[in-house]
């Protein structure tokens, strides 16, 4: 159920973290159970590290929090859709629900470049000016493969 009190804390969090010069307006909150987790906005530049997005910097921390990588359950609340790497990630992490403020055409439009990513993704990943992605040695990354097809200790994800 959406909480504004939930995305004024994702807005308050950005809002900070600009300030402070350390990424852009995007900030995000997981929700479980009607309790905030961890609330974290963008540190890109404070980081230096692309991935370091608002969402992806809550589920960090919510994982860290839950003792989890498993977030079933949880919501995410974001100033903004989340971006194709942040959409994989909350996939990745089973959360079903997200809350979110701004649009990525928002996005784009204050300079933030979503579309070209999209663009690669749809077009089958054979867009090179984008990025070449090139198969190589499979028989040798096979082997880790096998070990983890064979592995009767390991813990799916």
């Amino acid at each position: 159920m959406y909480e504004k009190k939930i995305m004024d804390q994702c807005v308050n969090s950005c809002l900070e973290g600009m300030q402070k010069g350390e990424g852009g307006p995007f900030g995000a909150a997981v929700v479980k159970d009607n309790k905030i987790i961890a609330v974290a906005h963008n540190t890109v530049v404070k980081s230096n590290d692309p991935t370091a997005h608002g969402e992806m910097n809550a589920i960090r921390e919510a994982c860290k929090v839950l003792n989890t990588f498993d977030l079933s359950g949880c919501e995410l609340y974001t100033t903004s859709e989340p971006c194709p790497m942040c959409m994989s990630a909350i996939i990745w992490a089973n959360i079903k629900k997200v809350y979110f403020g701004c649009t990525v055409e928002d996005a784009q439009d204050i300079g933030f470049r979503d579309e070209h990513i999209l663009k690669f993704l749809r077009s089958g990943c054979s867009e090179k000016n984008i990025l070449d992605l090139e198969a190589v040695d499979k028989c040798e990354c096979e082997k880790a493969f096998d070990y983890w097809r064979n592995d009767i200790k390991k813990i799916e994800y």
